[in-house]
């Protein structure tokens, strides 16, 4: 890897790190520069603006993270038990959270939905995006589940993959609020519920 390409990865990595830590408004691109180990002035060559680099920073880590999706969803067995698979790696980024930094920071889109809304236009299509692709994920293993007859039709919807998860990010919500992970012990019997499997 050159050293620009090298540069850039290192502003991307330091902002999504801060964003995690503090969210977005709270940074500055002078943190996230120094943070970076790069100089200030060549931000500008790579990135247009604090904004262009947040949504540069937003796909960077989706990219990484809808990799260990696909993987988790997308492999053989019983669709539900790769649902519950994925849903379990994520109530486990938050107890790794609480123990490495003391606190729950959250889901990272999430976050940033509730701190951005609609005040800035191109982030708030980045998380659009984000979401969108994760309800697709979501729904393409419920349309798996009732191929196979495991699902009724009326519950293999869009809207119910949509449910799923809702019912993650908004039970993430309250562990941060609380910060306390063990309220995301409940995660999947929430979600059988929600899809009526019990």
């Amino acid at each position: 890897m050159g050293r620009s390409s090298d540069a850039r990865e290192k502003l991307l990595g330091a902002a999504c790190e801060l964003m995690r830590a503090r969210g977005y408004g709270a940074i500055g691109v002078a943190e996230i520069c120094e943070r970076a180990g790069v100089r200030k002035g060549s931000f500008y060559y790579f990135f247009e603006s604090k904004q262009a680099l947040t949504v540069e920073a937003l796909r960077h880590a989706w990219e990484e993270e809808s990799a260990a999706w696909r993987a988790v969803l997308g492999g053989g067995g019983h669709p539900f038990r790769r649902l519950e698979a994925l849903l379990r790696a994520q109530v486990k980024a938050q107890y790794d959270s609480k123990r490495d930094v003391g606190v729950v920071r959250g889901c990272l889109y999430g976050n940033l939905v509730l701190e951005v809304g609609g005040n800035d236009e191109a982030v708030h299509a980045c998380l659009a995006e984000i979401f969108d692709q994760q309800v697709a994920m979501v729904h393409n293993v419920l349309h798996e589940a009732h191929a196979e007859g495991m699902l009724p039709t009326d519950r293999a919807t869009r809207a119910h993959a949509r449910a799923v998860l809702a019912q993650l990010e908004g039970m993430v919500l309250f562990a941060k609020l609380d910060n306390d992970p063990q309220l995301l012990d409940t995660l999947w019997e929430h979600v059988e519920g929600v899809l009526a499997l019990n």
